[in-house]
């Protein structure tokens, strides 16, 4: 039984058996090779393998073969050629678009990202001499157009958003691009490859923090990064080598677990949302809600058209004021209050206080993020006990 034809079998199946060939292993679970260095057959094998002429495995810190099967289960459900393990969903971002620059270069983003994201282009990527560039209104794909220039070396968008959920046009940005000669990067960590192929759509490049969703079960802080054979093969090649942000193969091995039953979860994930987010859109303390599946939302149809389903990620915002939002997250009882996301389990957190705290009420205002705003992982529990909960946690708002 050989290693899987990405082209011939169906999602759920790569979900189990993609990269792993269990004649091979002699083992139907991946094995862990926790090892740092591999034995070279001859002098001749090691020098035509740092000369990137052959393939094997050279050190922990650029390959690993358990990670080689997480990478190409990856690559098969997001139907690139190859993706890139990393250390954490940041890293995979960091390299991704430190790949594609060179001091003075520049790219767009919206400015409706993940808080650590926004930091790193805004902070971070400036001491290297990178420009990033924030479109405020991202829906507009004439703001993007205009704001393009000789600097610019890619399109960055995250959809849907965490927390905000801009659903971003990625075919309509994939045509921008693409006419500007310039790839696009998707961040694509809420939606999954189960909801959601950009590459489908007109992406070039895809990142995931592999630690929500793929994984499942918080237990592992991992990334990835994944496209075209030439662009990973030059980026485990240079930067990847450079920097250095290896994921352990234990991490690997947890990936490709929790990745068995990433289709399952989705669906139940996508179901209990759904139900909790009208409940929450009909309740009498609640100002607005943040979810694609709702009709409310600003980019429904086009949330229907790109997703198969609308993951489960939401955000709220209370009435009253900052006190009344943080009586709702001192009183919840089954719901865990965490800056985390895309676990088994209903999560909570207070945007301007943990996962956006970095930047200033100002800067968080205008990205739409107000100190009421709670967001939320909806879990697979059973949703009656969920929507009991936070029920009883809304009547704390005076």
């Amino acid at each position: 039984m050989p290693k899987l034809d990405k082209r011939k079998y169906k999602f759920d199946t790569l979900c189990v058996h993609a990269g792993h060939d269990v004649l091979e292993t002699k083992t139907i679970s991946p094995p862990i090779y926790q090892s740092v260095a591999y034995p070279y057959e001859s002098a001749e094998y090691a020098a035509k393998l740092f000369r990137y002429e052959i393939e094997g495995h050279m050190y922990g810190r650029m390959d690993n073969p358990t990670n080689a099967i997480f990478e190409e289960r990856l690559a098969a459900l997001e139907l690139t050629d190859k993706s890139l393990a990393t250390s954490s969903g940041m890293s995979a971002i960091f390299i991704a678009c430190l790949q594609l620059m060179n001091k003075g270069d520049g790219f767009l983003s919206p400015s409706k990202i993940y808080g650590g994201s926004n930091k790193l282009f805004s902070e971070t990527f400036p001491k290297m001499g990178f420009k990033a560039k924030f479109i405020s209104n991202p829906e507009n794909i004439e703001n993007w157009s205009e704001a393009i220039s000789s600097e610019t070396k890619f399109l960055y968008v995250e959809t849907p958003s965490n927390p905000n959920l801009f659903v971003a046009d990625i075919p309509a940005l994939a045509k921008l691009a693409h006419e500007n000669d310039l790839p696009l990067i998707v961040d694509n960590t809420v939606a999954t490859p189960v909801l959601q192929q950009p590459v489908k759509l007109g992406a070039d490049i895809i990142v995931h923090s592999a630690t929500k969703y793929l994984s499942g079960n918080s237990t592992c802080i991992s990334g990835v990064v994944a496209g075209s054979s030439e662009y990973i093969d030059e980026l485990r090649e240079k930067d990847y080598r450079n920097v250095g942000p290896a994921l352990s193969p234990f991490n690997s091995w947890l990936l490709l677990l929790g990745m068995e039953t990433l289709s399952l979860r989705m669906k139940k994930h996508c179901e209990n949302t759904q139900v909790f987010a009208e409940f929450l859109e009909d309740h009498s303390k609640i100002e607005s809600v943040h979810y694609p599946g709702l009709k409310s939302h600003p980019q429904h149809e086009l949330a229907k058209k790109q997703l198969s389903g609308f993951s489960s990620l939401l955000s709220f915002v209370t009435k009253g004021k900052l006190l009344d939002a943080v009586n709702v997250i001192d009183a919840f009882k089954l719901i865990i209050h965490t800056g985390h996301l895309g676990t088994t389990k209903t999560l909570a957190t207070h945007p301007a206080f943990t996962t956006h705290q970095q930047l200033t009420q100002e800067e968080r205002l205008a990205i739409a993020i107000p100190d009421t705003m709670i967001r939320m992982s909806i879990g697979i529990e059973d949703i009656d006990d969920l929507i009991e909960d936070m029920d009883q946690a809304l009547s704390k708002i005076g």
